[in-house]
C-alpha cells in the first residue's frame, strides 16, 4: 500500500517551485536592464577624432557631434512620421529609392517597376527641413545588363534631388558572378553621371560571394551585436568602412516604429568623414 502524501506537502513544495521561477524571472529582467543601460552608455560621442593617428585634429573639430542617421523607405509610411519632430532628432538620412527589379505586385512598399512608393515624399520632406540626403537602391539584378538597368532607373529617379551620395544596397545574391554584377551597377551609376558611390554590404557576405569594394567611394556596413536598439561595439573587422548601421531596432521622437540607426564609423574623422557622405556640416548661427 502506498504512503498517501498530505496536501499541504504538495502545495509547498509548488509554492517554492512557483517561487524560485518567479526570482529567476524577476533577476533576469534587472540584468537585460543593467546591460541596456551599459549599452547605452557606452555609445560613443561623436566627436571627430577617434583614435591617437587622430590626436591632432582642431579643436572646431572637438566639438563636433553627431545624432543618428537612419535609412528609410516606403516600409516607413509617411502618413506615420512627424518630419518636424524627427528631423530634428537626426543628422542625416538615406532614403531608397529603387526597391530592386524583381519587386511583385504584392509589395506595399514599391511599384511593380521597383521604384520606392514613399521616396519623394521622405527626401522632399527632410530636405525641406534642412536635413542632408543621400539615397540608395536595392540591387536585386540577375545579370549584367539587368545590374546596368537598375542603375539607370535609381540615377533617373535620384538624381533630381541632388542627393549627397548614391548607395547600391548588395544583400542576396541573385547572379553566379556577384562581383561583376555590382561593379557594372557601380560603373553605370558612375558613367551617369554620380560623383559619390558607395556600398552597404555585410561583411561576411562580401566575402562568401568575392565581392571587391576597392573601386567605391565609400563603405557602409551592417553589424548589430544583440539589436538592443543601441549602439553596442564597433564591428569585428578591418575593412576600411565609413558608415556603421549599429541596429534595426531604434526609436526615435517623431517616428512610433523601429529605425535603423547609423553612425559614423568610429575608427574614422567623425567631421571629414560626415562631410564627406552629407556635405558640409552648416555652422549654427550664433545672432538672436
Amino acid at each position: 500500500m502506498r504512503r498517501r502524501i498530505k496536501p499541504i506537502v504538495v502545495f509547498i513544495f509548488f509554492s517554492l517551485i512557483a517561487l524560485i521561477m518567479i526570482i529567476a524571472k524577476v533577476q533576469a529582467s534587472w540584468m537585460e536592464r543593467e546591460q541596456l543601460k551599459a549599452a547605452q552608455k557606452s555609445i560613443p560621442s561623436a566627436s571627430s577624432q577617434t583614435s591617437s593617428e587622430e590626436s591632432t585634429t582642431s579643436s572646431e573639430d572637438e566639438k563636433v557631434v553627431l545624432k543618428p542617421i537612419i535609412d528609410v523607405s516606403g516600409w516607413q509610411l509617411p502618413n506615420e512620421i512627424n518630419y518636424d519632430v524627427l528631423s530634428r532628432n537626426i543628422s542625416g538620412a538615406i532614403v531608397r529609392v529603387f526597391g530592386g527589379s524583381q519587386i511583385t505586385k504584392n509589395n506595399n512598399a514599391a511599384y511593380t517597376t521597383g521604384v520606392d512608393k514613399s521616396f519623394k515624399k521622405h527626401i522632399t520632406e527632410f530636405q525641406k527641413r534642412g536635413v542632408p540626403v543621400a539615397v540608395y537602391s536595392y540591387a536585386l539584378g540577375a545579370s549584367i545588363k539587368e545590374m546596368k538597368e537598375e542603375a539607370q532607373i535609381f540615377y533617373k529617379n535620384a538624381s533630381p534631388y541632388n542627393p549627397t551620395f548614391y548607395w547600391i544596397d548588395v544583400e542576396e545574391a541573385t547572379m553566379s558572378d556577384m562581383n561583376a554584377g555590382v561593379e557594372a551597377f557601380r560603373k553605370e551609376l558612375k558613367r551617369l553621371g554620380a560623383k559619390n558611390v558607395g556600398i552597404y554590404i555585410g561583411t561576411y557576405f562580401m566575402e562568401e560571394q568575392e565581392i571587391s569594394v576597392d573601386k567605391f567611394d565609400a563603405i557602409w556596413i551592417p553589424t548589430y551585436g544583440s539589436d538592443s536598439g543601441y549602439y553596442e561595439a564597433a564591428p569585428d573587422t578591418t575593412l576600411d568602412y565609413d558608415l556603421h548601421q549599429y541596429t534595426s531596432q531604434g526609436y526615435l521622437n517623431g517616428f512610433a516604429n523601429p529605425l535603423d540607426l547609423n553612425q559614423i564609423a568610429v575608427t574614422k574623422n567623425t567631421k571629414s568623414t560626415y562631410e564627406k557622405l552629407f556635405g558640409k556640416i552648416k555652422k549654427k548661427s550664433t545672432t538672436k
